[in-house]
């Protein structure tokens, strides 16, 4: 009558051990990770995020405003970005220039300085114990993983600067949002969480832009000083630092920067999309089909109207498939009639 329970409790005993060295093990990693976290990482990047987002938010603003340029008619019409920063100046004054500023400065400050404190944190962790310095590869997963941290705590602000800045009245009073927190209150209350993270998608697919610039400047440090015959870890100028950030930078920006619109277009209060592939579905027929500057109608409708801002205005009428491949064809020398065939034959259809 005994064996059974003495039975029953070796097996639970057996178990425990199992579950506590589990647990231990999570939190061991976990403590291993931020044992390596230095503030002034953390420092450094929030300073360096405020320095250069009132430098450049201007400049952040224009971008976005051409990044969801579709044709809507509320949207103001700009021929470049001298063109829009005029604009903006003329209509709002510097106020305008740096409408969305704040969420900017708080977003840039928490995502610098996130990303440098869990990238150091992760990095150091991933090289604890090593002599050898890490790949290529090893760099851009702590990257990314840094950068997936980083934008689930911070997408809300981003969503709220996206908002602030597309908005084009200059009357105040007629703006939908009066702030930052204003933003964030509307959005939440009549959007819900979804609302506060919109654009998360494209922005997990955005976490590539910091690794690949991470990758790009710890590749360039480690190869310059290889060159200089210092070790890895041997400390730059500062002219050597801004010049290895900025190229790095440039890298990520042009392998990465499609992302950025699709997620401005998800952000925009002033369309709704049904999701990425929408937005790039859109976008992309909106650059085939379209001129430049005017909306696209939906797949497969007819819509005819004056289109065109030259002396010369011509009527267009907007229809799928062929006709609308021919349309900029139009308006040269060949007419639809003659350019059909041509179309036909070289698309086998």
């Amino acid at each position: 009558m005994s064996s059974a329970p003495n039975h029953r409790d070796a097996t639970e005993t057996a178990g425990q051990p199992r579950k506590h060295v589990s647990a231990v093990s999570v939190a061991g990693h976990v403590q291993q990770v931020f044992s390596h976290v230095k503030l002034e990482n953390l420092v450094a990047g929030l300073s360096g995020g405020v320095v250069s987002t009132l430098v450049l938010h201007p400049l952040d603003l224009v971008k976005t405003r051409f990044a969801v340029s579709d044709g809507l008619e509320l949207r103001p019409k700009y021929s470049g970005i001298l063109h829009c920063m005029k604009s903006v100046w003329h209509q709002e004054g510097v106020r305008g220039l740096y409408q969305g500023v704040t969420p900017n400065i708080w977003g840039a400050g928490l995502s610098w300085g996130l990303y440098f404190f869990f990238y150091n944190a992760i990095k150091g962790y991933t090289k604890e114990g090593r002599q050898a310095e890490l790949s290529p590869a090893e760099h851009l997963v702590s990257a990314a993983e840094a950068g997936i941290l980083t934008l689930t705590i911070t997408n809300p602000i981003w969503v709220t600067k996206t908002r602030l800045v597309l908005q084009y009245s200059a009357d105040p009073t007629s703006k939908q949002y009066k702030g930052m927190v204003d933003a964030l209150v509307k959005i939440y209350r009549h959007e819900g969480l979804p609302g506060l993270y919109k654009g998360y998608v494209p922005g997990l697919f955005g976490t590539s832009h910091g690794a690949l610039q991470f990758m790009a400047y710890e590749e360039l440090k480690r190869d310059y000083n290889k060159y200089k015959k210092v070790p890895s870890d041997a400390k730059l100028d500062a002219l050597e630092y801004v010049t290895m950030a900025a190229l790095s930078k440039i890298f990520a920006v042009a392998t990465t920067y499609p992302y950025q619109v699709v997620r401005a277009r998800l952000q925009d209060q002033h369309n709704r999309y049904g999701g990425v592939v929408d937005v790039i579905g859109r976008t992309w027929r909106q650059l085939l089909y379209d001129d430049p500057g005017h909306r696209i109608p939906p797949r497969g409708s007819v819509s005819p109207g004056i289109i065109g801002a030259g002396p010369h205005p011509h009527r267009h009428v907007h229809q799928p498939c062929l006709d609308a491949l021919a349309q900029p064809l139009d308006c040269k020398r060949k007419t639809r009639a003659e350019v059909l065939p041509y179309l036909r034959m070289f698309c086998g259809c």
